[in-house]
């Protein structure tokens, strides 16, 4: 196996992970969390495939994937900060809807079943390296982005303070829902561009296409607990891990089914890692 290829191949499946953590960081930082990441990242993939094959503009298909992961994000919002459902309820209807719903619009759009694929969706061109895009790019400057927000800014110190204590955040005049607002649409901004990213790297949409990445999302940012490096390094982590596992389906004759597990069992192992070190740190 060529190593070069599996960390070039490893920084390109990372992208989408990486933006969905970041921006899921902030949620986080609020006190909440966000268990709509996949489904923000389905809806806006669909939508950065509906505007890219109409436009073949690429900036108006990432412009419109954004565009609706804050539209989501803010439905999100609502239904968490002002009705106070659920939230995991509501983030798993999300998820379901977007599955659902995207397979419907697929089938009523393009006249498909599961997956639509064409040469008129815009494709990200490399920059550099050939295999690097721009969103690949952003997607690491984000990190450094995401930490001077967080810390070096007024907007991030009154994020964390809700977060810490929404009460005495609130007793100091911070507006607690005007930040736990906030924090969803900035999510839905870089879901937008992670589903714009699986979108415009392929040429395709599938109703399937994060394949379950919001979740490993959110391994990442409990394993990188909410801060932007140790999250950025999971997610690196996870993605060498997938680049690895396509990689050997092709080396070794190993049944498919098994090395697809390697990223969901690396899931499992972060999140037990970093339970048995949240337990340790209370002993």
């Amino acid at each position: 196996m060529n190593v070069f290829q599996i960390l070039i191949s490893g920084l390109r499946i990372t992208t989408p992970l990486l933006l969905a953590a970041l921006g899921g960081i902030f949620n986080s930082q609020v006190g909440l969390m966000n268990i709509g990441i996949d489904g923000m990242m389905v809806l806006s993939g669909f939508s950065a495939a509906l505007v890219g094959f109409h436009t073949q503009n690429i900036f108006l298909s990432v412009g419109s994937a954004v565009i609706t992961g804050v539209a989501v994000g803010l439905i999100f919002a609502f239904f968490v900060v002002r009705l106070k459902a659920n939230l995991i309820i509501t983030g798993l209807a999300i998820n379901i809807l977007a599955t659902g719903l995207s397979g419907y619009l697929l089938s009523v759009v393009f006249g498909v079943q599961g997956m639509f694929s064409s040469n008129k969706i815009p494709r990200l061109p490399g920059l550099g390296i050939k295999e690097f895009d721009m969103i690949l790019y952003l997607s690491w400057i984000s990190i450094l982005l995401v930490s001077f927000i967080l810390y070096q800014t007024v907007f991030g110190l009154r994020l964390r303070s809700v977060g810490e204590n929404k009460d005495a955040a609130m007793s100091l005049g911070i507006n607690a829902h005007k930040y736990m607002y906030a924090s969803y649409v900035i999510s839905g901004v870089f879901a937008g561009f992670a589903g714009s990213h699986l979108v415009l790297s392929l040429q395709l949409f599938s109703k399937d296409i994060t394949a379950g990445r919001g979740f490993i999302a959110l391994a990442a940012i409990l394993f990188g607990n909410s801060k932007p490096i140790p999250t950025a390094l999971a997610c690196m982590a996870f993605g060498l891990v997938e680049s690895l596992q396509i990689r050997m389906q092709s080396t070794f004759e190993i049944p498919p089914q098994i090395i697809q597990m390697l990223p969901y069992i690396a899931v499992v192992a972060a999140l037990w890692i970093n339970s048995a070190r949240k337990k340790g740190a209370i002993a």
